[in-house]
């Protein structure tokens, strides 16, 4: 299928509307043999005539055409067939199954999809049809990944792009990486989802192909959007848009308005926003699209309820939700409910926020499960060590014979002018009494020969032995940074998405940097009916140890409000410390690790605290110092005298500022003596910046970080959360 960009959404197909004259014609004539077509040959021939046609879609005629087609080849392939006539009509249906596979996806029939791309795929193996084989292996991962299964999607996309490789398809090649970098993008992966679509947008811009092009673009996109680099993301967003604008691609242009309008909402332009979603929502109704209607429908839900109007947000997130729950689409439903959750808490119906808040935690979950973020790493590995293992196997082989072949040559060449020469100088002076000596002369360069041979074999035998123990170590190397790689994104699973921050501290920052790949810091949240918890939390030690500390602490946490129902920060501490503590203490070695924390509750205005070590400071509006809320001297672990943390309660005002941190920000050694930070330069700097967006006090507050430590290695892991009310 070589339509050129449907590939927007989908892989085959396009929704461009002007055609050349001379092609209207030929499009106009298909339509008639198809329809009065006098045998099956003729209807195939007309099948693969109007496939070829590029820059064609009419999605009644390809239903028509493609499901005529799946009938007559199945009715043809009960015959009795000879070879060649049976894989003409066994080509000929796993095309019409892929085509019928992408239109009903596009209809959001997700199962009736699956069916017909599985077919599709079973019928291209059969005929060893690699290029087939990565086209529906691409389209059934695109299927998972709208499902919000992306364990499986991984899988078809690593399978697709080794055989795209393979066999050198490197257009098949640029749209796998691309979806593989919609993975990343959706798991907050973000750097690694840029890679893939930087790679694909090479390759695509390589072979001029804008079918490549304009979804990189779009991506990218999308990826610096999430980073927040807004500018960055409306500059791909318009390179993207002109693609579309030259093709008239309907479905191009919806998705651009789609990111486009986000920006505008982002930036509180609320009715430019709503503007664009609308005329999204337009085009996907006229195609048919049920998942883009679901994505529309919710982003006008979002908008209007940014805007404060909490009745149409209702209105479009319910008939959202409707439609992502018909074509089961778990991310959208996991938006629609959070969106129903928070607007009817609004409106008072708490029954209803209940209900949706419920659901939004189940489908969030299912998503988010880690053994999904599991396979995702794990077939990457997988896919990158066979790619590995077999170009290193190839390049060693052909290495040792070009050595060996060296080696031989040598040693002939070697012995050849030895002999000659011996041969002429006995020739010359040693007609006869003389060849005895020659002999034993000989004998004595064989056995010079010999003992030279023995220890040059004792020396490449050692050489042997230490090229393969530093192999080994640089395996085991490898080895140990995958794993830690690895563990990264476990972890990162455990801290929540900038989404969810926005979403219940909507004027906030959170600066996370961890010393190594992984940390003991992090910061947690989580939302209940009437506000929301968070924390900034230091875990004895930093890198893998300080890791494994904070992924049981946050366990704590998430054990001590979701089973207990805890929502003061004091008693949240109180059973968070009795749970790391009972956990500790099944080892047979005594453990003292813990934890420092700074836990708030926030409800509307009212600010709750505890800690654990680390303070709360609080800013007021327009004041010249910083009110400081002292922590409990105790930790989260083992202690000889615990007592019950202490839970303070502050009221705040419009405009007042708030922070909570770990330790490894003021004891950062650096500047011209190499000294601590230490707090007072750390509250000098926050009274300095107090004026500026919260967003933009995170860059001021990273770079004085960084300008301060300069040369000096980074001492411990960093976590500041900020938010003004």
């Amino acid at each position: 299928m070589k339509r050129l960009l449907f590939v927007i959404y989908f892989l085959s197909t396009s929704g461009v509307a002007q055609l050349p004259p001379e092609q209207e014609k030929q499009i106009d004539s298909l339509k008639l043999l198809i329809y009065n077509a006098p045998n099956d040959t003729v209807i195939i021939n007309a099948w693969q005539a109007w496939d070829n046609i590029i820059y064609a879609y009419d999605p009644l005629l390809d239903f028509q055409l493609n499901s005529k087609i799946d009938s007559l080849c199945s009715l043809n392939l009960k015959k009795n067939l000879g070879k060649k006539e049976r894989r003409k009509f066994l080509n000929a249906r796993g095309g019409a199954l892929n085509i019928l596979g992408i239109i009903y996806k596009s209809q959001g029939e997700f199962d009736v999809a699956l069916n017909y791309l599985k077919q599709s795929l079973e019928i291209r193996k059969e005929l060893g049809n690699k290029s087939g084989i990565t086209e529906a292996l691409n389209n059934l991962g695109v299927i998972y990944f709208d499902q919000g299964e992306f364990a499986e999607a991984i899988d078809h996309y690593t399978r697709s792009l080794k055989i795209s490789e393979e066999i050198s398809d490197q257009p098949m090649v640029a749209k796998t990486l691309n979806n593989i970098g919609n993975i990343h993008a959706a798991q907050e992966n973000l750097e690694k989802a840029i890679e893939y679509h930087l790679r694909s947008l090479e390759i695509g811009e390589s072979l001029n192909n804008v079918a490549i092009i304009a979804p990189s673009f779009n991506n990218l996109g999308n990826a610096y959007k999430q980073l927040n680099e807004l500018k960055k993301a409306v500059e791909y967003y318009e390179k993207a848009l002109e693609i579309h604008k030259q093709h008239d691609d309907k479905y191009g242009t919806q998705g651009i308005l789609m990111n486009i309008g986000a920006i505008h909402q982002t930036h509180g332009e609320f009715d430019l926003a709503i503007d664009c979603f609308s005329q999204s929502l337009v085009i996907n109704e006229e195609l048919g699209d049920k998942h883009g209607i679901s994505m529309a429908l919710q982003n006008l839900g979002n908008t209007y309820q940014l805007k404060g109007n909490l009745n149409k947000s209702v209105k479009y997130s319910l008939e959202a939700l409707k439609v992502a729950q018909e074509i089961g689409a778990l991310p959208r439903i996991r938006e629609a409910s959070a969106a129903l959750w928070v607007a009817y808490k609004g409106q008072g119906q708490f029954k209803n926020s209940l209900e949706m808040y419920e659901l939004f935690i189940r489908s969030r979950d299912s998503i988010a499960s880690v053994e999904n973020q599991k396979e995702v790493i794990r077939q990457e590995y997988k896919y990158q060590y066979e790619k590995q293992a077999v170009a290193d196997s190839i390049k060693v082989a052909e290495a040792a014979k070009v050595k060996d072949a060296e080696l031989a040559a040598e040693r002939a060449e070697s012995k050849r002018l030895e002999l000659e020469g011996k041969q002429k100088e006995r020739q010359k002076y040693y007609l006869s009494g003389i060849l005895a000596l020659a002999l034993i002369f000989g004998g004595v360069i064989y056995s010079r020969y010999r003992l030279t041979n023995k220890q040059k074999g004792i020396i490449e035998e050692q050489k042997i032995k230490v090229d393969r123990a530093y192999e080994q170590l640089e395996e085991k190397n490898t080895e140990i940074l995958d794993s830690i790689n690895y563990a990264k994104r476990i972890q990162s699973a455990i801290l929540p998405p900038n989404k969810l921050v926005k979403e219940y501290l909507k004027d906030s920052f959170v600066l996370y940097k961890p010393k190594d790949i992984v940390a003991g810091d992090f910061y947690w949240m989580e939302p209940h009916e009437n506000g929301v918890l968070f924390a900034a939390a230091d875990c004895t030690g930093h890198g893998v140890p300080g890791a494994m500390v904070s992924v049981l602490c946050n366990n704590g946490l998430n054990r001590s409000v979701r089973e207990h129902g805890l929502k003061e920060p004091g008693q949240i501490l109180d059973k968070t410390r009795e749970i790391v503590i009972s956990e500790f203490e099944k080892s047979e070695e005594e453990v003292k690790d813990g934890m420092d924390i700074a836990l708030c509750s926030l409800e509307g205005n009212m600010l709750k605290y505890a800690g654990a070590h680390n303070p709360l400071w609080i800013i007021r509006s327009g004041a010249e110092d910083v009110e400081e809320i002292k922590a409990d001297k105790q930790p989260i672990g083992k202690y000889d005298e615990p007592t019950p943390y202490e839970t303070h309660t502050i009221e705040l005002n419009p405009g007042d500022t708030f922070y909570t941190f770990s330790d490894g920000y003021a004891d950062q050694f650096g500047g011209d003596k190499g000294k601590k930070l230490k707090a007072k330069n750390f509250k000098n700097l926050l009274l300095s910046i107090q004026k500026e967006p919260m967003e933009r006090q995170r860059e001021l507050i990273d770079e004085a970080f960084e300008t301060w430590k300069g040369d000096f290695e980074q001492l411990d892991d960093v976590c500041v959360i900020g938010v003004r009310v």
